[in-house]
């Protein structure tokens, strides 16, 4: 049932019924017109109301359309502005007047000129064309070719800043969570296996390919030392070179030797960090710092506050950014490698023998020629504690423990005399816990292995005087040196890797021979 509109009628209508009778059929048709009327109206609404909703929606969805065109309009302005701004920046850091030096010199542009045909740098040619090059030039080649052999930046030398980000990076990333655990389990797993304690009597060994068979010296060793982070090891000698290897026990490849002219190398040394190798020479008060990653050899001519003729003997600060360097009359200079200064000097009855840090460098012992060791303290240069190594007439060499067990002293009858830390620096006249006489001539070289289970000892008076002490005995492996043939000879140097993997030597024939120690897993 339809619901029916009245339409107002005419006022002149409305008069006009009150005077005459209204028809009842017109007004029926009448009434069935205005309600026609009134239904196509309707419908006509209603289709534009169809036409309404396919077009532009319904109501609620139009209004919502155009909020997200709105939405859409602003993101798109502040896009805009944020463009115009960085195209401003971008102007007018190129409106920005370039700043000049304010002294120029013309010696500093002309590029210094080196000979490549010499023997130590012809492996660093690719062809007759570069016979000459410039020393910037040789920088970057020995820095791609020491890269090339590390199969890039090595880790320790990356900036600790970079270290910092891709460690903060790691933590947020949930999806390397599982790969930081597999890693510590492998590590875990290292740890274990080297931390089985080591068995006396045999040392379970494996000879192997020289350290320097890739380019042995052509004069006497007297440094070999292993990176303290990477897989290389250096080796140094009077032949003036300092050279450098990859060590995998097999070929153990040459990644870069450079030469030092007119300076025979007395000793060299890593620093703390590993980037840099401190050399010092047989007759010169000068000594040399090389940057293994710039490839760039730096003379160091002048030493403020160091009154020496000449500097052989030195020792690096376990803390890092210093040497300990050994002078004449007694005296010990602890030098800065910022600064290039001496910060303080200590003095000891006699002359200097050996100089040996504790694990934390804050201590230093020093073996006197005259027998007496020395305890000082590093940060106040004072004397904590002297003692008379037992039985010694001429003190010759001494070494300490990385984990602050033990002190060794060896003495020119090849006496090596084994203390407890403890007991150095609290006891007045301290006991050995173990005379070793196996050495019959004077003891030069002691070095405990990372572990602070072995003690390496020799001698470079006579030939094949190399021994290892098991410490946790006290005795001697009886399987070292072994052979039918020679190859230790006179050892002057020794060392061994960082997690105690191989054990190495520096000879007087040039070589550096490489042991293999299956007891520990890892390099």
């Amino acid at each position: 049932m339809e619901d029916v509109i009245p339409l107002p009628e005419p006022s002149g209508a409305r008069k006009r019924g009150r005077a005459r009778k209204r028809d009842p059929r017109q007004e029926e048709e009448k009434r069935r017109r205005n309600v026609d009327s009134v239904s196509g109206l309707r419908e006509d609404d209603a289709s534009v109301r169809v036409l309404e909703e396919l077009l532009f929606g319904a109501e609620d969805e139009l209004r919502g359309r155009i909020l997200e065109e709105d939405e859409e309009a602003t993101e798109r302005l502040e896009d805009e502005d944020v463009e115009s701004e960085e195209d401003e920046d971008e102007a007018h850091l190129q409106r920005q007047p370039t700043r000049e030096a304010a002294w120029v010199d013309e010696d500093d542009e002309l590029e210094e000129e080196v000979d490549m045909k010499h023997r130590y740098r012809k492996d660093l040619m690719k062809g007759d064309a570069e016979s000459i090059m410039t020393k910037h030039k040789l920088q970057q080649r020995m820095r791609e070719q020491f890269q090339k052999s590390m199969g890039g930046a090595p880790s320790w030398a990356e900036s600790s800043s970079r270290k910092k980000k891709m460690k903060m990076n790691a933590e947020d990333d949930e999806d390397n969570d599982d790969e930081e655990e597999d890693d510590l389990l492998r590590r875990t797993g290292n740890f274990v296996a080297s931390s089985e304690r080591l068995p006396s009597g045999i040392l379970r060994m494996k000879k192997c390919l020289p350290a320097n068979s890739a380019r042995p010296s052509e004069d006497r060793l007297t440094t070999v030392q292993f990176h303290p982070s990477a897989q290389v090891i250096m080796t140094a000698g009077l032949d003036q070179s300092v050279s450098l290897f990859q060590v995998d026990g097999k070929t153990n490849p040459k990644i870069q030797s450079i030469h030092l002219e007119r300076f025979p190398v007395h000793r060299a040394q890593f620093s703390t960090d590993g980037e840099t190798v401190i050399a010092t020479g047989v007759r010169n008060k000068m000594f040399y710092l090389y940057d293994m990653m710039e490839g760039r050899v730096t003379p160091v001519h002048t030493v403020r506050g160091l009154n020496e003729n000449r500097v052989k003997e030195f020792s690096v600060c376990p803390e890092g950014g210093a040497l300990l360097l050994t002078g004449t009359r007694g005296y010990l200079h602890l030098l800065t490698l910022k600064t290039k200064e001496v910060v303080c000097s200590m003095k000891i009855n006699g002359d200097v023998s050996g100089v040996a840090f504790s694990h934390n460098g804050s201590k230093v012992f020093v073996n006197s020629e005259e027998g007496e060791v020395y305890v000082w303290d590093v940060r106040s240069s004072r004397c904590l504690n002297k003692f008379t190594d037992d039985g010694c007439v001429k003190g010759t060499s001494i070494a300490a423990s990385r984990n602050g067990q033990y002190l060794a002293c060896g003495s020119q009858s090849g006496v090596v005399n084994v203390y407890s830390q403890e007991a150095c620096l609290n006891s007045a006249n301290p006991k050995p816990l173990k005379a070793v006489m196996n050495l019959l001539t004077s003891a030069t070289s002691l070095t405990f292995n990372p572990t602070s289970e072995i003690l390496a000892i020799a001698s470079r008076a006579e030939d094949e005087a190399v021994k290892l002490v098991h410490l946790s005995s006290l005795s001697i492996f009886s399987n070292f040196p072994v052979s039918k043939r020679n190859i230790v000879y006179r050892a002057s140097c020794l060392d061994f890797s960082p997690h105690s993997g191989f054990f190495s030597l520096a000879n007087n024939k040039g070589h550096a021979p490489l042991f293999r120690l299956l007891h520990y897993k890892d390099f």
